[in-house]
């Protein structure tokens, strides 16, 4: 069972059969809360603030950040583009881009594309190196003897 947070009060039961009235949020949160509600840790979100992704946090008289709603959506923003391996030099203009209205979606489409295109020349790559490592593994008896085919072509000369 959890106990609520300063921030929630408990709404009475619904009447059987209706549900539940939706708990309104208190805004500014704490970056604990930030970053559950984000779905990342608070260390993150300290990292993403250093980078200036998140700029302008307020601070209680203590010192404590507070995060607004929108706070909350960038930090959501910047989880869901790292998911899909975005760089961060590449999240910086994709949220510089989701904030500007007056954006061409052209721009954003760019550097996806972009993004694409780089994916494409890693995964090429890394089957590369599946095929390679699966006929070396192919090669090798897997034995007790020493001879490895593996283990030679690890140690060959560069090319």
């Amino acid at each position: 069972m959890t106990t609520p947070t300063p921030q929630h009060a408990h709404a009475p039961a619904p009447a059987p059969g209706k549900p539940a009235a939706p708990r309104a949020t208190a805004w500014p949160v704490a970056i604990g809360t930030a970053a559950r509600r984000a779905g990342i840790s608070a260390r993150m979100v300290r990292h993403y603030e250093a980078l200036g992704l998140i700029t302008g946090v307020a601070r209680t008289d203590s010192g404590y950040r507070q995060y607004t709603e929108a706070d909350v959506h960038a930090l959501h923003f910047i989880r869901r583009a790292r998911d899909l391996g975005f760089s961060m030099e590449e999240i910086a203009e994709l949220l510089g881009l989701w904030h500007d209205r007056s954006r061409a979606s052209s721009q954003v489409k760019r550097i996806a594309q972009a993004h694409i295109d780089d994916l494409n020349t890693r995964i090429a790559a890394m089957q590369a190196m599946q095929r390679t490592l699966q006929t070396l593994v192919s090669c090798c008896q897997g034995n007790d003897r020493p001879e490895c085919p593996i283990l030679d072509d690890l140690a060959k000369p560069a090319a």
